[in-house]
């Protein structure tokens, strides 16, 4: 095999041996990270079984309404803890980052087994929210640490993809013990609980096996510019990925709205469930490879290309139909779209600011998604008309996300 010669003097083809120590040892890294998140998914996915109910199934629409929007305040809320109050924690130390994956898992199952028999108490509201704030908390460490496990920027879409499919993965396991145990009389929700507790403590013992970081190892100072400002690249994929949750927002609940007015059939909305969920996981399975021909922003703008023109053809064909079209495209969008924007941040935030640039961008998001749900919540809109709403909304997002990408490009050109 000959040499070959590049500007910085003679280099062999072959890679060096510690080069692929230092590839072994991420790969490594990141199989840890993903264990410990395969376990937290399927201790949240037993939590949300054994809370979830039929009541807005249960009720007539206008009663749901006034229903919905207090669920829409309270999705919010966890964020409102998480932002301001532990995102600092995160970033304190890369250490602290592993050390919050282990405690925020072993709360979660002391808070579960306390939850099992507070079912039908008012104890159950600030335990369940408890969870939430630790579940976020989990989601935005693990995006923190992502970075730690990979060897290089160009392999984060690949690693966020994969723990996202190893997410939805999880979620479909642990759902068939749980439905096992709901549908056996004598245990029942209680026993769900406790067995997301059982799933949480294994969490945090595997946490102990994440890669710890160096004695003494705290992050480097930053600008205080940097960290509130984050760096452009950033903000307008922020500007992005918020519209593509919105419309999450904005059609779920246009269409569970509009088919409980036209009283279809319950396995309707099963349909348009499954499709959104294939969707998602399609999104983030071919992720990877979009991002072998594609950057990050690329993706972004290919994916809110998909809402726009998902939206007209579901105009076009209309019906219920039309809504699962839909609801699988906006799936694929966003779930793609995430992947890409988690990678932005993971290569352009510094490292020192990455867990509060998360947290803050995660609650915006959320933020997003309540504005955009609570427009066919408070106001009766047609499906064919919320349809093209979704579909302007798209295009305006992209042509103002393509010009603000234009833009920084010839500031870079022009720049000395």
């Amino acid at each position: 095999m000959a040499p070959s010669t590049t500007d910085a003097g003679w280099q062999p083809l072959r890679r060096p041996p510690r080069a692929r120590g230092r590839a072994a040892a991420s790969q490594s890294a990141f199989s840890r990270l993903a264990v410990v998140h395969i376990l937290a998914v399927a201790g949240d996915t037993l939590v949300t079984m054994a809370l979830a109910g039929s009541l807005f199934f249960s009720i007539s629409p206008s009663a749901a309404r006034g229903r919905v929007a207090l669920y829409l305040l309270l999705t919010v809320a966890p964020f409102a803890v998480v932002a301001p109050l532990l995102s600092p924690v995160i970033d304190r130390s890369r250490g602290g980052r592993r050390a919050l994956i282990i405690a925020s898992a072993a709360t979660r199952a002391v808070v579960c087994i306390s939850m099992a028999t507070h079912l039908d108490s008012l104890m159950l509201f600030p335990e369940a929210f408890a969870v939430l704030v630790l579940s976020k908390t989990h989601m935005v460490t693990k995006s923190a640490l992502v970075p730690n496990t990979v060897s290089g920027a160009g392999e984060l879409v690949a690693a966020n993809s994969r723990l996202a499919v190893l997410s939805v993965l999880a979620g479909f396991v642990a759902a068939i013990p749980g439905v096992i145990v709901l549908k056996v009389g004598f245990l029942g929700a209680p026993w769900v609980v406790r067995l997301a507790a059982v799933a949480f403590a294994a969490t945090a013992v595997v946490g102990f096996r994440l890669a710890r970081p160096p004695a003494g190892d705290r992050m480097p100072p930053v600008d205080v510019g940097e960290a509130e400002l984050h760096t452009a690249s950033v903000r307008m994929a922020a500007s992005a990925m918020g519209i593509l949750r919105a419309v999450v927002g904005f059609l779920t609940f246009l269409i569970a709205f509009a088919f409980r007015h036209d009283n279809a059939p319950a396995w309707w909305f099963g349909v348009v469930l499954a499709t959104s969920m294939v969707g998602s996981f399609l999104g983030a399975a071919l992720a990877p490879g979009l991002r072998r021909r594609l950057a990050e922003e690329r993706i972004l703008q290919a994916c809110l290309a998909m809402v726009v023109a998902a939206g007209l053809v579901s105009v076009w064909i209309g019906g219920r139909p039309a809504a699962a079209v839909l609801a699988g495209a906006v799936g694929a969008a966003a779930g793609a779209g995430k992947l890409a924007f988690d990678s932005i941040v993971q290569r352009d935030a510094p490292d020192a600011v990455r867990g509060r640039t998360f947290a803050r961008f995660e609650t915006r998001f959320q933020l997003a998604w309540v504005v955009g749900a609570a427009l066919p919540v408070a106001v009766r809109i047609p499906s064919g008309t919320g349809m093209a709403l979704l579909a302007l909304t798209s295009a305006v997002a992209l042509s103002s996300y393509l010009a603000g990408l234009r833009a920084l490009e010839h500031h870079h050109h022009v720049s000395p």
